[in-house]
């Protein structure tokens, strides 16, 4: 696995633009997996990109 496919939480954060809080919630409900490195945290991009597709559509073409 190469360093780039993972972020940081603080990287998904700002990317995703969600809270600290919400990403650990998201992770204990099983939504996104967290990798331990050491005693780094990181989210592999993949599965932070899958979750945001499985996000609902608001709004729409109504």
């Amino acid at each position: 696995m190469n360093i780039s496919q993972l972020l940081s939480v603080d990287d998904f954060c700002h990317e995703f633009r969600v809270s600290r809080p919400t990403a650990y919630r998201l992770a204990a409900k099983g939504e996104i997996p967290l990798i331990k490195i050491g005693r780094s945290t990181r989210i592999r991009r993949v599965d932070a990109e899958a979750w945001a597709e499985r996000l609902p559509v608001v709004g729409g073409d109504s």
